[in-house]
């Protein structure tokens, strides 16, 4: 499957259905990707592999889900052929991410213009507590006409 020839929907849709390897999602433990033009939810889970030296769920993991799911609503939105990557993300953290429990991140777009995305988001955990927040500014880079 060539993905220069799928829309950035289509593309998220491929991943869904299996017809394109998740990579990433295996990584950080991510699943359940739903998505929806300009917005997107996902599960996740913290694992051993994902600790600090002190044991602790290491804070790369919240700002690496943040900067999946916020760059996915961006790519959600994009045509095919055209391409992005995050130039500037801000993360908060308001608690510890838990080990071994589902939590749910989501992301929206908030502006979308020719060479920038703009998406903010979200990880809570199964009772709805806010555990990080994060805005990321993806640059949008379309072919040469």
């Amino acid at each position: 499957m060539n993905i220069s020839h799928l829309s950035g929907l289509e593309h998220l849709s491929a991943i869904i259905n299996g017809d394109i390897p998740p990579t990433i999602f295996d990584t950080m433990g991510m699943f359940n990707l739903q998505v929806s033009p300009g917005a997107v939810v996902l599960g996740c889970c913290a694992t051993e592999q994902h600790c600090n030296p002190m044991g602790g769920v290491h804070g790369g993991f919240a700002a690496t889900i943040l900067d999946s799911v916020t760059g996915c609503a961006v790519h959600s939105l994009l045509e095919a052929g055209v391409s992005y990557g995050t130039v500037d993300l801000a993360v908060k953290m308001m608690r510890p991410v838990p080990m071994n429990e589902q939590l749910i991140a989501e992301a929206k777009v908030t502006h979308v213009s020719r060479s920038l995305g703009i998406a903010e988001g979200t990880i809570r955990n199964s009772e709805g507590k806010l555990l990080a927040s994060g805005s990321a500014t993806c640059f949008i880079k379309r072919p040469n006409l």
